[in-house]
């Protein structure tokens, strides 16, 4: 019995808390809104937010069927309006009640401030305070007068569905049955990457063993734009979709393409609603007939009938060339079936999805040798919203998550406007967080850190020890024009020398140089299944390196050699790589390996394929680069082949630690090669060669022709090089080209000057002097070796031409220019033995050798100054003896005379334009068959003198 008081007094309040809590939550609330009774979904922006709201009176509201993923300090908040200016700047907090939790399929009420009403509200959202962040809202259109009741106007988003079932951790389908229209409206939702697939459809109901053949599936994805699409496809085998050589299609393939044409829609009866993809989910929306006009590929869906579905995800290859349309490649392990019977209703999606990568935006990790381009644009895929119209891009991409190295020095190129001043700040604002009466803090740039293209501005950073993990780039004047910058320890740039970014600023390359190695890392600044780098100038005739991971998480490194376009052109090597790395952060492929710079074990008589795989430091490196979605380590078919590709290789300047684009012919260029080619290969020759070849022409033609070719070609030389120059825009002397063709213009110039200096030729009967037997002696030499130089220059040009333009492109200009000189060659050879076959002639043949008066002129060949020396000489002894000799009547007298010296008649004979050969008599005086041989005339005017070295034509020779 004592126990009876206490038993009623529990009852009691039991009974007042379960009356308390069930009563009207604000009873003394008025219901004078047009707004009372409005029910709206709310608009997924952030955080996997969805729910409906329902406007309870004029001071409270329930929200039902609430999910979300956290935030830091979020809220209720309201505004007049959902544009950027209204929500950051006049926006305000509507209810004391805070969102800091996740929240599964919750319902419960808020009630707003005392101070509120929803008047001053046409726009509620849940928003996160300390990044202004705008996780998802409801529009408040109140009635106009004589317009439908509230409950009329309900709102709905294409979010929210009446069903949802959960395939496993990472991928639900939700659904809406529309059975009074004969449609049914799915939507696809999966955690995974953005260049995955989502499938789903109904299987064969005659099919028992594999459920997949010949099912009707829906392909949902997102294309390289970031926009979706959805197909119609249907399985006949499994596979990737091919095209046999008999024209059959099988595999999993698009409904079209079995048709060749859907003009009419009769065929594709799947139609997209709406897609998205926020915070590393995929969603997206279609319809579908449930009894299809298409009864060869769609099957009937029975919204009564319980029936096997079947799902999928997995990497999908994107449209090319070859095929245009998207391939799915493999489920990779998530697929599966199971039986569904639409018209039941089923939510077993207890929470929103929870990606491991919720970052869809670019990264962009820095480096100390290549700035960071910053500059203004159109705000198209923010990852903050709301957002201003212009937000900040880096390198080409839209607010990235900006990832530097404490210790290393990050460059800023500023370019985005005298309007815009970046900095580095601790607020995820900006915008001068002072002014908010925040505190903030800077840790570079500021008002002077602005400029534009055609004048940068650069800033350097670099963050310390003492720098947070995470801080923001920003405007100063402008509140959400950057992102995130994550600041982490050491990495690649500390690791390597030397660093560039590859064509289109996609993939940074990193290497360090030993005596007998290279070490080599590259990292993808985009997501990709796979990253490839090549040494070539295209994927055909090139060696690459792939870097992927596996099915079990695992790094691979390969090594191939590709001579085709298609799969089976893609041959593996086995190179001797070591300390071999490979990762995937946030879908951010970099490999690493270090390989020898000759392949060992390649002596000669070994053809393996990476047996031609040498890496010169002295010669760029050609470059180029790949991604895709998927790579395996077994046999490779037409799905790993690349989605996206450089454009054109990078001349890597591995000693130099630089690189440039790989480009076409500059046309100012071409013209300095066509300059050089005609002053090297045919005007300046030529003046040589009628200096050689032309001197038996009477006159001074040869002399003239000479002059005035070697006048020309060097005119255009001096052309030549200006053009080079100009284009250069410099004079750079580091490469063997340029400095053969240095040499060459120098020795050249030389001549004129030489010319200029050249001593007073000797009268007759003097000897020649030591100047001016130096100067033949130089004119000859310097001219020699000019044209060599410069035939060398023309080479190496060539040779340079073909490395930085292309081997393919300057073949054909190489062997031009080898038959160019051959022709030469085979020219000079037959001149010079016309040349020796007339000097017989006149020794041996008609000539009749008149003595006379030995005038020297510059006619002399220049190419033979040892023969122009003898003449001099001959001449000088002549001319002292020839009054004597014509006087003399006796034999003996023309015996004392010679006293053993012998004149013997040239080449060119004895003339007023000829020179005489001496020498000595062997014997010192002539013997008696000589003296018997020596025939001694005279005359009025003129004396002859012959002689015959009997058994001695060889000195003739």
């Amino acid at each position: 019995m004592p126990q009876k008081p206490i038993f009623l007094g529990f009852l009691f309040l039991f009974l007042f808390l379960f009356f308390l809590c069930h009563a009207d939550p604000n009873p003394t609330c008025s219901k004078t809104s047009p707004l009372v009774g409005l029910r709206s979904e709310f608009k997924m922006v952030q955080h996997q937010l969805r729910g409906a709201l329902t406007i309870l009176d004029d001071c409270s509201f329930r929200v039902s069927q609430f999910d979300m993923l956290p935030g830091s300090d979020v809220h209720w908040w309201g505004s007049v309006a959902p544009d950027f200016a209204n929500l950051t700047a006049n926006g305000f907090v509507v209810s004391d009640q805070t969102l800091n939790d996740t929240y599964a399929n919750a319902t419960f009420d808020v009630h707003l401030r005392s101070n509120v009403t929803w008047d001053r509200i046409q726009v509620l959202s849940v928003w996160d305070l300390p990044t202004a962040s705008d996780f998802g809202h409801v529009v408040l259109d109140a009635p106009v007068a004589g317009s439908n009741p509230p409950s009329s106007r309900n709102h709905t988003e294409p979010t929210m569905f009446e069903n949802c079932k959960k395939l496993n951790e990472r991928y639900r389908i939700r659904w809406t049955l529309n059975a009074d229209v004969d449609s049914i409206d799915i939507g696809l939702e999966a955690a995974t990457g953005i260049t995955d697939y989502m499938a789903f459809g109904w299987a064969n109901p005659n099919s028992t063993s594999q459920p997949m053949i010949k099912s009707d599936v829906a392909v949902a994805g997102f294309k390289e734009d970031g926009t979706p699409f959805v197909d119609d496809y249907y399985i006949t085998n499994y596979s990737e979709c091919v095209t046999d050589k008999d024209g059959v299609v099988q595999g999993v393939c698009p409904d079209t393409i079995y048709e060749g044409s859907d003009p009419v829609d009769l065929v594709n009866n799947t139609k997209l609603v709406y897609g998205h993809r926020i915070d590393g989910v995929s969603f997206i929306r279609y319809r579908r007939p449930l009894n299809s006009v298409d009864d060869k590929y769609d099957l009937p869906v029975n919204h009564k009938e319980n029936l096997t579905v079947i799902w999928a995800v997995g990497p999908i290859r994107p449209p090319d060339t070859l095929r245009p349309y998207y391939l799915p490649q493999n489920h990779g392990g998530f697929y599966g079936h199971f039986v569904l019977n639409v018209s039941d209703p089923v939510d077993d999606c207890l929470g929103p999805l929870n990606s491991e990568d919720k970052e869809d935006q670019d990264i962009i990790i820095a480096d100390a040798n290549a700035p960071l381009v910053v500059v203004s644009g159109p705000a198209l895929h923010y990852p903050n919203p709301p957002h201003p119209a212009k937000v900040f891009y880096i390198n080409k991409k839209e607010a990235p998550v900006l990832r530097v190295e404490r210790g290393v020095p990050v460059k800023f190129s500023i370019q985005a406007g005298h309007d815009v001043s970046f900095y580095i700040t601790s607020d995820a604002i900006g915008g001068n967080a002072t002014l908010r009466g925040l505190n903030e803090t800077v840790y570079a740039g500021g008002a002077n850190a602005e400029g534009v293209q055609a004048s940068p501005m650069e800033l350097v950073w670099a963050p310390n020890r003492n720098t947070p993990d995470e801080v923001y780039y920003q405007s100063l004047y402008q509140v959400k024009m950057g992102w995130r910058v994550e600041v982490v320890d050491g990495g690649l740039p500390d690791m390597y020398n030397n660093s560039v970014v590859l064509d289109d600023q996609q993939v940074t390359f990193f290497w360090t140089l030993s005596e007998e190695s290279i070490s080599i890392a590259a990292r993808g600044e985009k997501k990709s299944g796979y990253l490839a780098i090549g040494f070539g100038t295209g994927m055909i005739n090139s060696y690459a390196y792939v870097g992927w991971m596996d099915e079990d998480g695992v790094g691979r490194v390969n090594t191939y050699w590709i001579d085709g376009k298609d799969a089976v052109s893609v041959h593996p090597t086995h190179e001797n790589l070591t300390y071999v790395r490979c990762k995937s952060e946030g879908g951010i492929i970099t490999l690493e390996f270090t390989r020898p710079l000759k392949p060992l074990s390649c002596g000669r008589g070994h053809k393996r394929l990476e047996c031609n795989n040498i890496i010169d430091p002295t010669t760029p490196l050609k470059v180029i680069w790949a991604m895709g979605a998927k790579w395996s380590n077994g046999s490779l078919s037409e799905r790993n082949m690349h989605s996206v590709t450089s454009s054109r290789p990078v001349r890597v300047q591995l000693m130099r630690g630089s690189a440039e684009a790989e480009e076409d012919l500059r046309p100012v260029l071409a013209v300095h090669g066509f300059m050089m080619f005609l002053a090297w290969g045919i005007l300046l020759p030529g003046g040589i060669l009628a200096a050689r070849y032309l001197k038996h022409v009477k006159g001074d033609g040869w002399y003239q022709i000479h002059v005035y070719l070697q006048y020309s070609g060097l005119a255009i030389v001096f052309l030549g090089l200006l053009f080079a120059v100009a284009e250069l825009r410099g004079f750079y002397v580091s490469s063997l080209h340029v400095k053969l063709g240095i040499t060459a213009i120098v020795l050249a110039f030389v001549q004129p000057v030489n010319a200029y200096l050249r001593p007073k030729k000797p009268d007759n009967g003097e000897e020649v002097t030591s100047e001016r037997l130096l100067w033949e002696y130089g004119h000859v030499i310097l001219g020699r070796s000019a044209i060599v130089a410069g035939i060398a220059a023309l080479v190496s040009g060539m040779k340079h031409l073909g490395e930085r333009y292309g081997g393919e492109n300057v073949h054909g200009l190489n062997w031009a220019l080898m038959a160019w000189f051959l022709v030469g060659a085979l020219i000079i050879v037959y001149l010079e033995f016309r040349e020796k076959r007339r000097r017989r002639e006149r020794i041996f043949g008609r000539s009749n050798w008149v003595l006379g008066n030995v005038d020297e002129d510059d006619s002399h060949d220049l190419l033979s100054p040892t023969g122009t020396l003898a003449e001099k000489e001959e001449a000088g002894w002549f001319g002292t003896h020839f009054a004597h000799l014509r006087h003399t009547t006796s034999r003996s007298a023309c015996e004392n005379l010679w006293d053993g010296r012998v004149a013997i008649p040239s080449y060119y004979g004895w003339g007023v334009d000829e020179t005489s050969l001496l020498f000595e008599n062997p014997v010192g005086t002539l013997s008696e068959h000589h003296k018997n041989a020596c025939c001694c005339s005279h005359g009025k005017d003129l004396g002859l003198v012959a002689f015959v070295l009997w058994g001695k034509t060889e000195l003739i020779n």
